[in-house]
């Protein structure tokens, strides 16, 4: 899968069956031109398991959040993946449903380390030294079965490895999975927010379930401007796990709230965002430490410390 759940309340989709190429082409450039509470792209292999399957055919799902200009969306797909693509595709409106409960059914717990992710159905899966982390199917991104999540996810088990963060910050914590694995096997406070009001919610009922209440408080936030998380800076670990678009307008913002030394886990990129990416947070001054490529999505671990200027 190329991308995450669809926006909150979908009511429209629109399908395209084609090769890998085109998938690849399509559901990327349906994430570059939406904002992700509008749309969302997701492509498939449809039956990448079966003996001798040796068909070209993946298939192309487009989650709109309200009716789409199917003009537009003919010619983005045509420019992108040509005249023949565009004319294949079938919009049709669906039922509004909880996405991410549908897209959890079933679904077996992520491990990451000691962190495994669970759904109620798995109370019984952690081990004795697991961090067993109930995430509830809720209106909100962050399961751990996406590769951006799982990347990062894995990124900071990596970190552990080599040291335990003091202060931590999580921007777009969607569901708050990265930031409640954080505040538990740290046992620190720890700073999130997101933009969206379902996203703040859920993360919060997340960690009274989880227990996490002593260290987590998510709330409301465009970017990093509010007071509580501006307040725990400076950070020496930040996550953040959104799109290439706002991770490059955040890179002042994230530089101005990292420690001296401190360490930035990126997520959310296409393979093919992550040298424009790298290039605009150089310029803040870090350096990349670690790469990890999973499901056609980047991670990053970035490093303060690089050649480029830092900010004033």
């Amino acid at each position: 899968m190329l991308e995450g759940l669809p926006p909150n309340d979908a009511t429209w989709l629109c399908r395209l069956p084609c090769d890998e190429d085109t998938a690849r082409a399509v559901a990327d450039v349906m994430v570059e031109m939406f904002d992700p509470t509008e749309a969302a792209a997701s492509a498939f292999d449809l039956n990448p398991n079966a003996p001798g399957w040796s068909s070209p055919e993946w298939l192309v799902e487009v989650y709109f959040s309200d009716e789409p200009d199917r003009d537009f969306v003919r010619s983005l797909i045509a420019g992108a993946a040509g005249e023949a693509a565009a004319r294949q595709l079938v919009f049709e409106q669906i039922d509004k449903k909880d996405w991410v409960a549908n897209a959890l059914h079933g679904l077996a717990p992520v491990r990451a380390g000691r962190v495994l992710i669970h759904g109620a159905h798995d109370r019984d899966k952690p081990r004795a030294n697991d961090v067993g982390l109930e995430i509830e199917a809720a209106l909100a991104f962050g399961t751990g079965h996406h590769g951006t999540t799982l990347g990062c996810l894995l990124m900071f088990d990596d970190v552990l490895k080599r040291r335990r963060p003091a202060r931590v910050l999580d921007v777009g914590t969607g569901t708050g999975v990265l930031a409640l694995a954080a505040a538990r096997l740290l046992r620190r406070s720890v700073a999130a927010g997101d933009i969206d009001a379902e996203s703040v919610r859920s993360a919060r009922a997340n960690a009274v379930r989880n227990g996490a209440t002593p260290w987590l408080h998510p709330v409301l936030a465009a970017g990093v401007g509010h007071p509580a998380l501006r307040g725990g800076a400076p950070y020496d670990l930040i996550f953040a796990n959104i799109l290439a678009k706002p991770l490059k307008s955040l890179a002042v913002g994230l530089a101005r709230l990292a420690a001296p030394g401190g360490e930035l886990i990126l997520s959310g990129l296409l393979r093919t965002d992550a040298p424009g990416v790298l290039a605009i947070y150089a310029a803040q001054g870090f350096r990349l430490a670690q790469r990890k490529d999973i499901d056609g999505w980047t991670t990053l671990l970035l490093r303060r410390g690089g050649a480029g200027p830092r900010p004033a």
